[in-house]
């Protein structure tokens, strides 16, 4: 399988909008961490996704450009801080289309450097391709139906 995972959505919403909605925690629990969710906005700051089914999972936010790239560093493991080999690193993007719409890009990279066993690693690809593709779904549903 690939060290990496790279899902992709059109949403009909204009890039201000969606970066609210992928920055804000109150809008984060609706389309993806959806028992809560902090983040603090900067480099170095703390972001943090909460499922009760899954548990907490935590992340250092490397960069910021509004309204166009978020990149931070994420624990793959419940309570967990991320570190060398328990870490992937994940990169939104987002940029402008020509009918006023945004095209959100998710990359989440570094499973080959995971200390996991071939079939963990695998099936860690697998959940996180789901979760990005549902993620990302029900992220472009919001955009339609919220005003920010």
């Amino acid at each position: 399988m690939s060290g990496e995972v790279i899902r992709e959505v059109d949403i009909a919403a204009p890039v201000e909008r969606v970066w609210e909605l992928v920055t804000r925690p109150e809008h984060v629990r609706v389309w993806w961490a959806f028992d809560g969710a902090t983040i603090d906005l900067r480099p170095g700051g703390a972001i943090v996704h909460h499922w009760n089914e899954h548990g907490t999972y935590r992340g250092i936010i490397e960069k910021v450009e509004p309204p166009y790239r978020l990149t931070y560093w994420y624990a793959t493991a419940p309570d967990a801080a991320p570190v060398p080999g328990r870490q992937t690193h994940v990169a939104v993007e987002l940029w402008a289309t020509a009918e006023g719409g945004t095209t959100v890009r998710v990359t989440e990279s570094g499973f080959g450097d995971l200390t996991l066993t071939d079939d963990e690693r695998d099936s860690h690809i697998v959940a996180t391709e789901n979760g990005w593709g549902g993620g990302l779904e029900t992220l472009s549903d919001l955009a339609r139906k919220q005003e920010v």
